[in-house]
């Protein structure tokens, strides 16, 4: 037993050495973990990228088609999860679109974007400012955009139905369509409207366009609850989007929360820096689901430098860039 003991210790000072005191600033500066990175995981190839919306809008459709060609109560919770993860599947490549990582072209990017977005009724760009602001503020208590902690004062001043929605499972994981139209507590503002304090006057016009997308989106799908029933447009669209939203709100939690044995740090003031934020962040291995939403567990390095490709992202996390985090943080 004690041989066992002394082991277990030893074992745990040995792995002590492999974590990362985010504590402490990085003995290292961006720059090195950029020279890090493979110089080809950095090429973006538009025709690569649309192979992967080409492989998921079919995906999409069969999955569609099947379902209601057989319309069977016995397969239809089967279709609404595969159907549903394919929604978030979607969500991924317009993410790609909004970070410029999808090509090089800003037309393509926003013509993609808006497309799988507005299936899913996210407005396009609204989603990606804010997401930009997320990016740039990560783990500042104050300025991050989403799913950052709040004050003990502010939590005291929220009304008990928000205290309830918020932290009380399973309401967190369909909060992303409120957070669209309201965002987090202590914040104010909407996605879809131009006014917002999200967004500056000249990003105004594009805040529109994309309302405007999600509006004919919707007028869509209540034309084909018109024409086949609700009932049909609950099966086929609306339970898969709530899977959908069930995937985004658990898999950016999972990214940005740590556990309890080990919690991640938030700053404030000088004592945030963009690549301290990003470092913050964490790595999820979702199994043989990785390649259906595009290696997106692969979180930390595409916070640090979210133009990568998605199809890069393992490879840019090579042995190259852990052997300089061992390098500079380890020994």
């Amino acid at each position: 037993m004690r041989h066992q003991q002394e082991e277990a210790a030893a074992k745990a000072t040995e792995d002590s050495r492999f974590l990362f005191d985010a504590g402490k600033p990085p003995p290292f500066r961006i720059g090195d973990v950029r020279a890090a990175v493979p110089a080809h995981c950095w090429r973006k190839s538009p025709l690569r990228s649309l192979s992967y919306v080409a492989r998921d809008v079919a995906v999409v459709a069969g999955l569609a088609a099947a379902a209601a060609a057989l319309d069977s109560w016995a397969l239809w919770p089967i279709y609404w999860a595969a159907q549903g993860t394919m929604f978030w599947a979607l969500f991924v490549l317009g993410h790609d679109c909004g970070h410029g990582s999808f090509s090089d072209s800003a037309t393509l990017n926003s013509a993609v974007g808006h497309l799988l977005h507005s299936f899913i009724l996210v407005p396009y760009h609204g989603w990606r400012i804010s997401h930009r602001t997320h990016h740039q503020n990560h783990g500042h208590i104050e300025r991050d955009e989403s799913w950052h902690p709040i004050t003990e004062k502010l939590y005291r001043q929220l009304e008990p139905r928000t205290k309830k929605l918020r932290f009380t499972v399973p309401f967190p994981l369909l909060a992303f369509p409120v957070y669209l139209w309201y965002r987090s507590p202590g914040k104010n503002g909407s996605h879809f409207l131009p006014s917002s304090d999200l967004f500056s006057p000249k990003e105004r016009a594009d805040v529109m366009l994309s309302t405007t997308c999600c509006c004919v989106m919707l007028a869509s799908l209540l034309a084909m609850a018109c024409a086949f029933g609700p009932l049909h447009l609950l099966k086929l669209y609306a339970v898969p989007y709530l899977v959908f939203v069930m995937w985004l709100d658990l898999v950016t939690y999972l990214h940005h929360h740590g556990s309890p044995e080990q919690q991640l740090p938030w700053y404030r003031g000088e004592e945030w820096s963009y690549l301290r934020g990003g470092l913050t962040t964490v790595d999820r291995d979702y199994g043989w689901i990785n390649k259906i939403h595009h290696d997106i567990g692969t979180h930390v390095i595409h916070h640090l430098f979210p133009q990568i490709p998605h199809y890069h992202l393992v490879e840019a996390v090579s042995m190259r860039f852990f052997f300089l985090l061992v390098l500079f943080i380890y020994i």
